[in-house]
């Protein structure tokens, strides 16, 4: 039997359970509280049904009394945390018992608390993961919306919109739902609220707003309640990370662990739920990824804040907070010593410590990091600690060093907090031959205000466009590539689309000419050779996926229209306007390199392909599109872009996007496909002559 090593408790316990908080218990309200899924239950049953009045009335019961249920467990684990602290096993025989008295002392405080200000016993609001789900991507909001909608309120229906939008960011249908009700509202913008805003990353967003402005003491004002507020939510969080816990390594009908693996099972879910507190305070709703550094970046703000307001003793103990984390950061050890230039006499420096609440949090969080990583190694479970607090997660501006400081080769770092391009991997080059004769060359990335951009004329015939238009029309399939969905951007028009396969396989039919078929594949082949030879890539751009794609105007539905035929979007990561931020995460297409638009045609109106900004709203450049005319650009959050609504006619071009990682390439198009079609004798519609038994057996599958 393997030897468990376990730290000594009695140290441990006063710094890993909760701190006391003293005062009464929650006050209660009348009435029991409902279950939040029988509530959710009837307001979506209502929805269908159709009595939009009983759906916003339970819907809206249901979001406040999931709120509550989880205000009820965090202020009761505080308060029987507070009331019945646990105590550190004595010596002798019996030793243990002062622990475990405690320990079912604050369990039936808990349970006591919990059915007084629940009403009734804790196991009525027990709901299933696809409800506890729908809660946590805000699903009853989009219920919400569309019921406050028919009933005609607006304002309400914008909230509910707004809100499951901010943790639904790549939900297209919801982000052109906000633009449509700014049209009915008539006017260009709403007051757009998030009803589950959390309020320290609102007030963190409004220090940073500040800080940028150079208004420092309101700055100072919002990064110190972004603390206030985040320590709480920190406290919330441990506290819910008590409740039940799923023992997903056993079959629980056939868990048979004794006492203390039991306690021991338990308890390290928890723990580890607890430390990862951090990550979940730090990541924005709908977000994988955490916002990098994110509470070592307060301390950061605030060090400078305070040396501009002449408050230096505070500087210096916000900058010695920091290098709690990041013991190492050059810049920040070199304004430690220029702070405790600037003392008083009578203050000794090295009496200035780092802030207390930092200090007592980082404590913690070490000693649970040593006691997970004990577990893990004497239980037999596997544990990686992550890396909370990434290095290159910083601010990036000239308030980096002091004004004042003489530091040769100072460097500015990291994060920047406004208006920027994201970081790419790999070396920016542009400017390489364009292979091909008569291509004309139009603009480049400073032409076009941004990064990685470059528009190209003459790259097709107007010949070949109208063969390719021809080949759409044949080959075209409603709402393809969006589960069939006819409006899959904008209910004013209707999409369709075709893939370089279904060409081929229309080709191998006989429904479209085999050429023109051909050509669908030469031109990307074409297109895929100009763009990694112009921005110079160094390895090989392959196919991510191609695609065809047609936007037809729909009669009757073109006045005062205000919403886009595609909304503003990144290719590779998902835009977040709000925070000025694209999270390179799923369901982003996050393989992705390069983007390429080859236009065919020219007889519609609108339909202008623009970039923005990181705001969605400020166009940098706007594209008109024509037979021949390519754009290409890099495919991350440097290049935010949409399509201008399409008002008369139909707009049709080849959309391609590429990676440079040969594990995402497309399957098609191949060599196998250029061999086949390179021959003259497809005219005859018999491919099969030309390639072997097991060469036909693998095309005809992909077909």
């Amino acid at each position: 039997m393997r030897e468990r090593i376990w730290a000594p408790l009695p140290l441990l316990l006063p710094l890993l359970l909760p701190p006391p908080l003293w005062g009464g218990p929650p006050a209660l309200e009348p009435g029991p509280l409902q279950p939040f899924d029988l509530l959710y239950a009837s307001g979506v049953a209502a929805y269908y049904s159709g009595d939009y009045e009983l759906a916003v009335r339970d819907l809206e019961a249901a979001l406040r009394s999931h709120r509550r249920l989880q205000e009820i467990r965090a202020r009761c684990a505080r308060h029987c945390a507070a009331r019945r602290p646990l105590a550190p096993p004595g010596a002798g025989p019996g030793a243990e018992l002062p622990f475990f008295r405690a320990v079912l002392e604050r369990a039936r405080c808990y349970r006591s608390c919990e059915s007084q200000r629940l009403g009734g016993p804790a196991s009525r609001h027990r709901v299933s993961e696809d409800v506890r789900s729908d809660f946590q991507r805000r699903v009853p909001y989009n219920y919400l919306q569309r019921a406050y909608i028919k009933l005609n309120q607006l304002e309400k229906a914008v909230e509910a919109a707004h809100t499951f939008f901010m943790a639904n960011p790549e939900h297209m249908e919801m982000q052109q739902n906000i633009e449509n009700y700014r049209t009915m509202a008539g006017v260009e913008a709403l007051h757009l609220v998030d009803r589950e805003a959390k309020p320290h990353l609102e007030s963190y967003s409004a220090g940073v707003k500040h800080y940028e402005a150079d208004d420092f003491e309101l700055a100072i004002k919002y990064f110190e309640q972004a603390l206030r507020e985040y320590f709480s939510e920190d406290m919330e969080c441990r506290a819910l990370c008590e409740g039940p816990q799923r023992f997903e390594e056993y079959e629980y009908l056939g868990y048979k662990a004794g006492l203390y693996e039991a306690i021991a099972d338990h308890y390290m879910q928890v723990l580890v739920c607890q430390h990862e507190c951090v990550r979940e305070l730090a990541t924005r709703p709908g977000r994988l990824s955490p916002i990098e550094n994110f509470l070592p970046l307060h301390y950061d703000y605030l060090q400078f804040a305070y040396y501009r307001v002449g408050e230096y003793v505070k500087a210096l103990e916000c900058a010695k907070a920091y290098l709690l984390l990041h013991p190492d950061d050059e810049d920040v050890l070199v304004n430690v010593d220029y702070y405790e230039s600037l003392l008083d006499d009578s203050v000794d420096p090295a009496s200035i410590e780092a802030r207390e609440d930092l200090a007592m949090f980082v404590k913690r969080h070490k000693l649970e990091s040593e006691l997970i990583k004990s577990a893990a190694e004497g239980l037999g479970f596997s544990y990686t600690e992550p890396n909370y607090w990434i290095r290159y997660g910083g601010r990036q501006d000239e308030n980096r060093v002091p004004s004042g400081v003489n530091v040769e080769g100072a460097e500015v770092h990291g994060l920047s907090m406004g208006k920027k391009s994201p970081k790419i991997d790999r070396d920016l080059r542009e400017g390489g031959p364009l292979l091909y004769e008569n291509i004309t060359f139009v603009y480049n990335s400073e032409q076009l205000n941004g990064t990685q951009r470059v528009l190209l004329d003459n790259v097709l015939s107007e010949e070949q466009c109208r063969e390719l238009h021809s080949v759409a029309s044949g080959i075209m399939l409603v709402g393809d590539g969006y589960r069939g969905k006819t409006s899959p951007h904008t209910p004013n028009e209707k999409f369709e689309g075709a893939t370089v396969l279904k060409a081929l396989k229309f080709g191998y039919e006989g429904r479209v000419p085999l050429k023109s078929a051909r050509l669908f594949y030469d031109i990307s082949e074409k297109a895929r050779k100009i763009v990694e030879s112009y921005f110079m890539l160094n390895s090989t751009l392959y196919f991510s996926y191609t695609h065809m794609v047609c936007r037809t105007a729909l009669s009757g539905q073109q006045d005062r229209r205000n919403d886009l035929s595609h909304p503003i979007h990144a290719d590779n990561c998902l835009l977040d306007p709000e925070a000025n931020e694209c999270w390179k995460e799923p369901p982003a297409y996050t393989f992705r390199d390069y983007s390429a638009l080859l236009y065919m045609n020219d007889d519609f109106e609108g339909g202008e392909f623009i970039f923005t900004e990181m705001d969605a709203k400020t166009v940098t450049a706007s594209i008109k599109p024509k037979c021949g005319r390519m754009i290409s650009f890099s495919s991350g959050g440097e290049n935010p872009h949409g399509v201008k609504a399409v008002t008369k006619g139909q707009r049709c071009a080849v959309a391609l996007w590429f990676t440079l990682d040969p594990l995402y390439r497309e399957l098609y198009p191949s060599p196998l496909f250029q061999d086949i079609f390179y021959q003259n004798t497809l005219t005859q519609g018999k491919f099969s002559l030309l390639l072997s038994n097991q060469e036909t057996s693998m095309l005809i599958s992909l077909l």
